[in-house]
């Protein structure tokens, strides 16, 4: 691979940096048949540890897998639908017995589904033909059931299923779960406080349903290793006091490394060591080319939201915005308009909370609301 430093998707053990800790706790936890909740800020790399555990031989030639994106849903039906589609994309890789006997079980959205001009099966529903959506994952989990292989499917952004518009949709998920005793789930989520409660709360279904994986930032001296070994064994070359500089500018967060690295070992010449001013012109670059999306951003916001993601920007983390101090320091509005803000500036997914600080979780969004404010 032309450069190793990956932005997405996953191409094997050595384009992955490190994780064995966690690699063999996931493993062994879904082997032992244990539900899991993978717990991490966003970005941290979960779905990359999801998929390179799910590529182990152990995993791979004994279990079926899939892995579903939740994040933009917001009922039952889309979850479904959601879920319905990634079994599928994944089983019509396999032998037409395997895809035939999902078709069969899945007997209210058949007539949805028709075979390409290669004799694979074709995905060719729209949300709105999820009917009755509870039948429809009724017939979903009873191929789970009764699968050829053991199931292991991982739920991205789990906590999501808590805004669905449908009501006891936890209690309905957990029933089917409970029941189905050849498939085990890998519950990823980012917001921590809501994973937290979903599975530690005792009012709540998925209480101790799961054992917990926390996932935090590589260490940095692996992490070095990492990157210096790629960049060395292209040819190339990066100080190590760069890796470090980059490496806490965005606190060991995995994609923002990745981007970071990918980007400077795209302009990096041969035998000419890479160093902070490097990092520093590829963060320009980044930037540069997500001001439009950025700009676009802000200019969906009220005024007041405006200032309080500035204010929220200079700040940094652990920010309590509704206190006197803070309102003060930036001439902000009230605390209940601050608070009004705050739930605006949630709901639009721009910020993070946790333990009641709020943050921007996107380093790249930060840093160009501090370079442009």
């Amino acid at each position: 691979m032309k450069n190793p430093f990956l932005t997405y998707g996953y191409a094997g053990s050595e384009y992955f940096c490190d994780r064995k800790t966690e690699t063999e706790r996931l493993i062994t936890l879904l082997e032992n048949g244990n539900h899991v909740a993978l717990i991490s800020p966003r970005r941290m790399g979960k779905t990359g540890l999801i998929k390179h555990c799910f590529t182990q031989p152990s995993i791979k030639d004994n279990y079926f897998t899939f892995i579903v994106d939740i994040y933009a849903t917001t009922s039952l039906a889309e979850f479904t639908y959601k879920l319905g589609l990634s079994i599928l994309n994944t089983l019509k890789s396999m032998e037409r017995k395997v895809w035939e006997k999902f078709l069969i079980a899945i007997g209210s959205l058949r007539s949805g589904i028709t075979l390409d001009e290669f004799g694979k099966p074709s995905w060719n529903l729209e949300l709105g033909d999820i009917k009755k959506p509870e039948m429809s994952l009724d017939e979903i989990f009873h191929y789970l059931a009764n699968a050829e292989k053991p199931c292991l499917i991982a739920i991205d952004e789990f906590q999501s299923i808590c805004g669905y518009e449908d009501k006891n949709v936890e209690a309905l998920l957990r029933t089917y779960i409970q029941d189905c005793n050849n498939a085990r789930f890998v519950f990823s989520g980012s917001q921590r406080h809501m994973m937290g409660e979903m599975f530690t709360s005792h009012a709540r279904p998925f209480y101790q349903c799961a054992s917990m994986i926390s996932l935090k930032p590589i260490e940095e001296s692996t992490y070095t290793d990492f990157i210096i070994n790629h960049f060395e064994s292209r040819g190339k070359c990066i100080s190590p006091n760069a890796v470090s500089y980059l490496y806490n500018m965005v606190e060991g967060t995995t994609w923002y490394i990745q981007k970071l690295c990918n980007e400077i070992f795209a302009y990096a010449d041969n035998n000419v060591e890479c160093t902070i001013t490097d990092v520093d012109n590829a963060l320009e670059r980044v930037l540069e080319e997500k001001t439009e999306t950025f700009q676009d951003t802000i200019a969906r916001l009220t005024l007041k939201q405006r200032q309080l993601l500035i204010a929220l920007s200079k700040e940094g983390s652990n920010v309590q915005p509704t206190s006197g101090s803070f309102i003060k320091k930036y001439k902000l509005s009230t605390a209940s308009s601050i608070q009004r803000c705050l739930s605006s500036l949630l709901d639009k997914d721009i910020i993070s909370s946790e333990q009641g600080k709020y943050y921007i979780y996107d380093y790249f969004f930060l840093f160009w609301l501090q370079r442009e404010g």
